[in-house]
């Protein structure tokens, strides 16, 4: 099933890339830049705010993949791979900002971003330069229904929040759901709007909370005081591990759900030593590849700065995986 949606992904990468003609894709392939034996690929990745844990681990991904396959053959020829960074800083203002200078880089195509809001947010600017982009875990419909260049490699939200209520009310036996997202947040707002739809509007609470929220004990009492069954809240990892203090501290006294943001060794860490039951959707489970995950750990305890940015530890996020994934599909396309 993976081949199969990878390959047909990279046979549309393939005429979007044509379509592209004489721009950035095909000068950084082998134009007149003077870079002619060398490709560029786009990281657009939050390397910074609220989402820079979970983008510098999707970012090893590509790293890793990049260490493993250095060359692609376009036409006969090698080219090396290069792959360029620009930090989108977990922000929907500074999105643009960073689609641009991949743009002016000269990158044929772009990996990212974790988080749907921040790749909506640039699709325009990524439209307007012809340039594809490939969306690895930002699972938002957005993303790709607005944006003709913008394709991704994960499962959708619709999906994702349908499956998380269905386990809530079938497996955990829940009849009432509370739902806490972040204000403004297109992922989290999203993920809760398809899982309410899914379970039912009439028995869902629902509640959102401001930027800057580092206290969230009201919202953990407000769960408890409507009898609520379950506690969803899918939201970043740096909210998620300060949610697990507050329920673990005050009691909580449900079911933890949560999306993909969740899987992560960060909240491993928040959770540890707790009781909190907390059950997550993901897109890759660690020992399902015995190879990947032996490489990728080796490489990881082999890299000092690959280690810090994977949490200290050689946990295998899902979105390492999919950050892996991603660039063979973009070599694919080119």
């Amino acid at each position: 099933m993976k081949k199969v949606v990878a390959f047909v992904l990279a046979l549309a990468m393939l005429f979007a890339l044509a379509a592209c003609g004489g721009s950035n894709g095909g000068e950084a392939a082998g134009g007149g830049s003077g870079a002619a034996d060398t490709v560029k690929i786009g990281v657009f990745e939050p390397q910074s705010g609220d989402n820079g844990a979970g983008g510098k681990q999707e970012i090893l991904g590509m790293q890793y993949a990049n260490v493993v396959t250095p060359t692609v053959e376009i036409g006969g020829k090698t080219y090396n791979v290069e792959l360029v960074y620009a930090d989108n800083a977990s922000s929907n203002d500074k999105a643009p900002t960073a689609a641009q200078t991949l743009i002016s880089s000269g990158v044929s195509v772009v990996l990212g971003s974790y988080g749907s809001g921040v790749s909506i947010a640039a699709g325009d600017t990524f439209a307007a330069a012809g340039m594809p982009a490939i969306g690895v875990t930002c699972t938002n419909p957005q993303v790709t229904s607005g944006c003709d260049v913008y394709y991704r490699i994960c499962f959708l939200d619709p999906f994702q929040g349908t499956v998380l209520a269905n386990y809530a009310k079938n497996e955990l036996g829940a009849t009432k759901a509370y739902c806490l997202s972040k204000q403004g947040d297109d992922y989290s707002g999203g993920l809760v709007n398809y899982f309410v739809q899914a379970f039912g509007a009439a028995d869902c609470v629902q509640e959102t909370f401001p930027e800057g929220t580092s206290d969230y004990s009201t919202y953990i009492t407000n769960a408890q005081n409507q009898g609520c069954d379950v506690f969803f809240s899918p939201v970043s990892t740096e909210a998620a591990a300060q949610i697990i203090a507050k329920a673990d501290a005050q009691t909580l006294g449900m079911p933890i759900l949560a999306g993909d943001t969740w899987d992560s060794n960060v909240i491993l860490e928040a959770a540890k030593g707790t009781d909190l039951k907390i059950c997550v959707t993901t897109f890759y489970q660690e020992g399902a590849d015995a190879n990947f995950d032996a490489g990728i750990k080796k490489w990881i305890n082999e890299d000092a700065t690959a280690k810090t940015n994977n949490g200290g530890n050689d946990e295998i996020s899902a979105v390492s995986a999919m950050g892996y994934a991603a660039y063979y599909v973009a070599l694919e396309a080119l």
